[in-house]
């Protein structure tokens, strides 16, 4: 059944129903993916918190399928026996032959099979198997890249596992296997060329050849129709791992990517156009009272500003309660990442602060984890510092207190020149002295392994960010993922980004972008472009993106310089807000959340897989897309309030005072009320089994 056209995510407001007819009891899902049960980076994400709603919609016939990774058994997955029983008779027969699968359950909400392969135990395979790979295939792996080896070898075991599952079903079975990523795509092409009762999908999340081509600072998505993609790949020493991406995209039934900019990318790099989009979501947990995520706010920004107390001692000579959290978080790639064009805003943003004599202080957090070798001596030299003025002003309080109690018991109104002796202020100047530095707040959290030639150190050093007095931003680089057993800032990154005041994304690749859709779905505030996969739904679905606090920067049509003046002139709007402007825009940045919720975006896996089986088995399952232009799609409005940023308000003046704040007409719960209209509700998943859960009844009107 040939598709040419794929889904816009445009359709969001419903795709069409599929026939009563589409029945899922006699039909098994698996879906592979080199990170299930083992975190390396967004995919482990997608696949997490859609399993829940997989598991809903497909119950004991959905089987996750990743390696084997002993550390990480132990603390995630609970192993069992199989109760599948055609599976059990594929595992057992499998460990017969020299294999090593386990079975067990996944301990992530959901609680979904996995099976899980051990692609060392049967290292002893590579060789011939990549013999196999050339001789039908043409793709040679060479020794040295052992990300590849374990990708073939995975690959084979994919296959073999889902062969043999087909070899022992009674009856003829309606397989359906979704792959994700080049590192398990071997395995689709293995089951294409061995022509297995198998109907397959393949996912890329990020091109593996964009992904090179943009680090190495080429304008690629203005040229994405030019590239010699052969050479390209092969110049980078990456042709063998390509060439498995563009057979899984090339082999596949049904082909998707996460966005309409990577389907773009696709489309020119894999030479497919991908059949629908699926963009990723998350599992939005609303709060029952609408202030509740406010409080959250409030709590982990005291937590922050305790670690700036510390980390800034001695030269604490700007107000915390006018100071803004940024933060950019994210794999340690510079330039795709945009942390650049981020310091660049900075630097023009200190300037602007300056010399309009802003009281408010930004700091910039860089959270990206790179190679370090223990903390900064001077970093936890302030947390200390901090700790023991604390306790001294915890002491002196209780010797206050107990003097003013003796006071009061006589019946006489205390001196407060005799509240305090000597020894109290010897106590104090002694806690003063020791908050005395002669060196300027470091910059960086941890000695840095490669510290003159770090990305970030290095442009730092160029634009004189140095945290002195006289920088209205300061800089805090924590080369390292967020935990809660901390000694330096014991956080969660989700509490540390409650705590933040905006996040700020301005990434030159990133098909997704999960670090955004988290802020949003927090209620915090987030830049992002228009060459980000969340930047483009945004656009979509928002008439006026910045209203709602999510900032989209031009970096397509724009060249670097105008980007970075449209981000500094972002950045000190955000700056000019009140208090009060900037808690009225987290209200409406909450209220997105549901566009990013998989019980919304989980249809779209749902009609890739009923496309998937359509295609495979034509006699058993029949898909006909309708076209989605007779739905048009939902666009948040401008909010109806007044607007919360100084560039466009009704005022007069250039800046809002509190006394103003407190005048202007906002009525929250209408307000919500008004974009809770604009939000349609997804259609239902109809099937003929009564007894299985509807991943949607609970959300349709």
């Amino acid at each position: 059944m040939p598709l040419a056209r794929s889904f816009s995510v445009t359709s969001l407001s419903g795709l069409d129903e599929w026939d009563d007819e589409f029945d899922l009891d006699d039909a098994v899902l698996f879906e592979i993916a080199w990170e299930v049960a083992n975190k390396v980076g967004g995919i482990y994400t997608v696949i997490q918190t859609k399993a829940r709603l997989t598991c809903e919609e497909w119950g004991e016939n959905y089987f996750l399928v990743g390696p084997y990774m002993e550390s990480n058994v132990r603390t995630q997955v609970e192993l069992i026996e199989p109760t599948n029983a055609a599976l059990r008779r594929t595992i057992d027969k499998m460990n017969s032959s020299g294999c090593k699968v386990y079975f067990g359950r996944w301990l992530i909400e959901g609680s979904p099979y996995v099976v899980l392969l051990d692609v060392g135990f049967t290292a002893w395979s590579l060789d011939r198997w990549k013999s196999e790979l050339w001789e039908n295939c043409s793709i040679g792996v060479p020794w040295f890249d052992r990300e590849a080896n374990d990708a073939v070898l995975f690959g084979f075991l994919t296959a073999w596992l889902l062969g043999e599952y087909a070899a022992q079903c009674e009856d003829p079975p309606h397989i359906l296997a979704h792959f994700h990523e080049w590192l398990a795509g071997l395995g689709l092409v293995l089951c294409r060329q061995r022509q297995l009762p198998v109907a397959t999908i393949f996912t890329t999340h990020a091109t593996l050849l964009g992904r090179y081509l943009c680090a190495g600072n080429v304008d690629f998505y203005n040229n994405l129709a030019e590239f010699n993609v052969d050479k390209e790949a092969g110049d980078r020493q990456i042709y063998h791992r390509y060439c498995l991406e563009r057979a899984a995209a090339r082999c596949a039934h049904v082909f998707t990517t996460v966005s309409q900019i990577t389907a773009i990318e696709a489309e020119h790099l894999l030479k497919r156009k991908p059949d629908i989009v699926t963009p990723n979501g998350l599992n939005v947990k609303k709060f029952s009272a609408m202030h509740e995520f406010q409080n959250l706010h409030a709590q982990s920004k005291a937590r922050i500003q305790e670690f700036i107390r510390g980390h800034f001692y001695g030269h604490l000579d700007f107000n915390l309660d006018k100071t803004v959290f940024l933060f950019i978080a994210g794999r340690y790639e510079f330039s795709n990442k945009g942390a650049d064009i981020f310091l660049e805003a900075l630097a023009r943003l200190n300037y602007l602060l300056r010399v309009n004599h802003s009281d408010v202080t930004v700091i910039a957090f860089f959270i990206m984890p790179a190679r370090t070798n223990n903390f900064n001596v001077e970093t936890l030299k302030g947390q200390a510092v901090r700790k023991q003025l604390w306790d001294t002003a915890q002491t002196v309080k209780e010797r206050f207190g107990k003097k003013l109690y003796e006071s009061l018991l006589v019946g006489q109104l205390p001196e407060v020149s005799k509240m305090l002796d000597k020894e109290d202020f010897t106590m104090m100047k002694r806690a003063i002295f020791a908050t005395q530095r002669q060196c300027l707040p470091p910059i960086c959290s941890h000695n840095m392994l490669e510290d003159s030639t770090d990305p970030i150190l290095t442009c730092i050093r160029r634009i004189g960010l140095f945290n002195s007095s006289q920088d209205r931003v300061k800089v805090v680089f924590h080369p390292e993922f967020l935990s809660s057993t901390s000694p330096l800032l014991p956080m969660d990154y989700e509490e540390f980004v409650r705590g933040c005041h905006l996040g700020v994304f301005p990434s030159y690749y990133e098909p997704w972008g999960y670090t955004p859709a988290e802020c949003t779905v927090m209620g915090i505030p987030s830049v992002s472009t228009n060459l980000s996969g969340f930047g483009c739904f945004m656009e979509e679905h928002i008439a006026d993106p910045s209203a709602y606090g999510i900032y989209i920067l031009d970096r397509r049509y724009r060249s670097v310089d105008e980007s970075c003046n449209q981000l500094t002139s972002f950045l000190f709007q955000f700056c000019q807000q009140s208090r009060r402007q900037r808690i009225i825009q987290r209200n409406r940045t909450e209220r997105l959340s549901d566009l990013l919720d998989w019980r919304y975006l989980g249809r779209y896996y749902v009609s890739a897989r009923h496309m998937a089986l359509a295609k495979a088995f034509p006699d058993a399952y029949v898909y006909e897309p309708h076209d989605p232009t007779s739905t048009t799609g939902f666009r948040y409005p401008r909010p109806a309030s007044v607007p919360p940023s100084p560039a466009h308000s009704l005022h007069s003046s250039p800046h809002h005072s509190e006394a103003e704040d407190e005048d202007e007409r906002y009525d929250e719960e209408l307000e919500a009320e008004k974009d809770r209209v604009n939000i349609r509700q997804p259609y239902s998943v109809p099937h003929k089994n009564k007894n299985r859960i509807n991943p949607f009844s609970n959300i349709c009107p």
